[in-house]
């Protein structure tokens, strides 16, 4: 997760490279530390800042969970099929993700969810008619362990349409870390950029279509948030410069 270049990224940054389709349509990408996919030319400005108003009840309070300060850890085998529930400020959705599409980005998101890693994040990326994207810790210490805790890409088998979650990266190889996306529309232009969808939304996509995208593309491109300061100073930075990003109170593994 670097500072982003549009990762799926957009924007060039600081810790993140990433890449761009076009000067107007960039893709996403993450550098070894993680990456954001980029908007289309037709994304909209992003929105003034204003106060969250709470919308279910209090997130849950942060805690880190010892394993998160050590990448190593992350080394469960995952099933071959299993769903993520997310417990968003909007509501819940769901992720199923399927082993055989992209068994090492599958084998990663399991371990992060496990392992608690989403929790109290922000999706500090949502561009009308592109994609939402999220995965960088609130916790900077936490961040700056998996920064370069890249795993091995995976062959593309599945597309990157509506509703498809896959791993933001950089151009290089190897890049993938914790940063994910779920697409808004058909992008099947990533496909031969290496981004492999390892899951699919199967319930709640009106709750990831609602999730608050005023901020639009991040910086430097954009006026959402800048992924190396994110990196570097967590949700105290996100909540105090964009305090209406909508975040997850909690992820966990469901049958």
């Amino acid at each position: 997760m670097r500072a982003l270049l549009p990762l799926l990224l957009i924007a060039p940054l600081v810790s993140l490279g990433l890449l761009s389709c076009s000067k107007s349509d960039p893709e996403p990408t993450g550098g070894t530390s993680a990456g954001n996919p980029a908007p289309p030319s037709s994304a909209p400005a992003a929105a003034a800042a204003a106060t969250l108003a709470p919308t279910s009840s209090a997130a849950l309070p942060h805690v880190t969970h010892p394993d998160l300060l050590d990448p190593t850890k992350a080394s469960a085998k995952a099933p071959d099929v299993y769903k993520a529930k997310f417990t968003t400020t909007k509501g819940d959705f769901v992720i199923e993700v399927h082993r055989d599409w992209s068994p090492n980005g599958a084998d990663r998101f399991y371990n992060l969810v496990t392992m608690g890693f989403y929790d109290d994040t922000r999706f500090f990326r949502d561009v009308s008619g592109f994609m939402v994207q999220w995965g960088i810790s609130g916790d900077p210490m936490v961040s700056t362990k998996w920064m370069n805790a890249g795993i091995a890409d995976d062959p593309v088998k599945g597309s990157n349409t509506r509703g498809m979650a896959t791993f933001a990266m950089s151009g290089a190889p190897n890049s993938r870390t914790t940063q994910v996306f779920i697409n808004f529309a058909d992008n099947s232009r990533l496909d031969p950029m290496r981004f492999a969808p390892f899951g699919k939304v199967i319930t709640g996509m009106e709750v990831v279509d609602s999730l608050y995208n005023g901020y639009g593309e991040g910086a430097p491109g954009g006026m959402g948030p800048n992924q190396g300061q994110i990196q570097a100073q967590g949700n105290a930075y996100l909540d105090s410069k964009f305090p209406k990003l909508d975040g997850v109170k909690h992820a966990e593994i469901v049958k």
